[in-house]
């Protein structure tokens, strides 16, 4: 049995209608442990991450990473072939992911109801800036955006700076993460359902709606009830952690910095002592976390000016002897050549096409979470433009060439 065939959602099929981070982070994930996943492409030039950091050439690496394991096929869904093609493709899936503003669908004929005239077992994960649902629904919105709303930026930074962004579309991600995890809810509901031979269940629990801010908003921990149960409202602590110490980054002798989380009870003592400070260790007034961060500044002093006495490696060995979590800030190059990584095959090199020239050797993010020890292998990276147009739509609707042509645009490309 071949690794493909042992795959969690093999024989799933998805169908991706969207652009950008948010549901092709949600495609990525149920392509990476198996499902077929059917990518929706605008004709001319397909979904705009293409373009995004796009360094040379014309496909960005970027691109290549989200949209890995899956099948790229050009519909012009502006035209009733291409709306019409989307239904026909429906009614041979198991899920449909998308995030167009809300409306979008409904007004292209393609909204829930009608999807599941099409397919009555089909699972929808919808996501968008605000929901489907109340005042702010239609409000266009990217992650920026989100992050604002949902609370993240507000904490970004230090406290004496304007609030800044994390360095990644973190909201799309997390988002993206929250309508897979929906999506394959539903899809193990309704099988438990077909296991007692009972009809799927009614539509709207089989709709995932997916919010930018509320996936935000998830995992601001106690952000809402500490205000709301005492008035405490969290301000940006730079590279602390509200409430939390000692836990921060230190510059090390050789320029290089490292994070050490020694904010445990035990761990703090264990800490004091490789940082040669055992009055700060046995202080009555910094045997709890709460006596510790009413001091933090002084505990950042004292580590801080043991760290720049030591060079970066030195200074882990030192606290990896005495059990205190730390480690190193790593840049890419770093991540690239790292052991830890390796052995767990979380970076897998590819020769890619940049669309205009063939890069060898080029190292890409494996896949999470592991299973069997190591990350599944990655089967291809993000597909050419329309590179499996023909194949899904004569292979598995039985489309002429005729009919392929109008449903993918490629008619009126030619005619221009």
């Amino acid at each position: 049995m071949s690794k493909e065939q042992t795959l969690p959602l093999a024989g799933i099929r998805v169908l991706e209608l969207g652009n950008y981070i948010a549901a092709p982070t949600t495609g990525r994930l149920l392509a990476d442990f198996g499902a077929e996943v059917i990518k929706i492409e605008r004709p001319g030039s397909g979904d705009e991450l293409r373009n995004w950091r796009l360094h040379r050439g014309t496909t960005s690496m970027l691109f290549r990473t989200i949209n890995r394991n899956k099948k790229s096929v050009v519909l012009d869904l502006r035209t009733d072939a291409g709306r019409t093609t989307v239904l026909e493709l429906v009614a041979h899936c198991d899920i449909l992911v998308e995030n167009f503003r809300p409306g979008t669908l409904e007004r292209w004929g393609l909204g829930p109801e009608v999807l599941n005239e099409a397919n009555p077992d089909l699972v929808i994960s919808r996501i968008s800036a605000f929901g489907q649902t109340g005042p702010l629904a239609s409000r266009p919105g990217f992650a920026a955006v989100a992050e604002a709303y949902g609370g993240l930026r507000e904490l970004v930074g230090d406290p004496d700076r304007p609030p800044v962004r994390v360095g990644v579309s973190i909201g799309d991600s997390i988002a993206g993460i929250y309508a897979a995890f929906g999506a394959v809810m539903a899809l193990f509901q309704r099988e438990s359902r077909r296991g007692q031979r009972l009809p799927s269940p009614a539509l709207e629990h089989r709709v995932i709606d997916v919010a930018l801010y509320e996936a935000i908003f998830s995992v601001m921990e106690s952000l809402v009830p500490d205000y709301e149960a005492y008035g405490v409202t969290r301000e940006r602590v730079g590279g602390r952690v509200e409430g939390i110490a000692p836990s921060n980054a230190y510059i090390c002798k050789d320029g290089a910095s490292i994070v050490v989380a020694g904010n445990g009870d035990s761990i703090y003592q264990r800490y004091m002592g490789v940082i040669g400070r055992p009055d700060l260790a046995s202080d009555p007034g910094l045997q709890s976390n709460a006596g510790r961060w009413a001091r933090r500044d002084e505990l950042d002093e004292a580590i801080g000016a043991w760290a720049v006495g030591s060079n970066s490696w030195e200074a882990l060995v030192e606290l990896d002897v005495a059990g205190v979590p730390a480690g190193p800030i790593y840049s890419a190059a770093d991540i690239a050549a790292d052991e830890q990584y390796a052995a767990r095959n979380m970076i897998q090199r590819f020769t890619v096409s940049t669309g205009e020239e063939e890069l060898e050797n080029v190292g890409f993010p494996g896949i999470v979470p592991v299973i069997g020890q190591e990350s599944l292998p990655v089967r291809s990276l993000g597909p050419a433009l329309g590179a499996h147009t023909d194949e899904i739509l004569s292979g598995l609707l039985n489309l002429t060439p005729d009919q392929i042509e109008e449903a993918s645009g490629r008619e009126e490309m030619v005619q221009r």
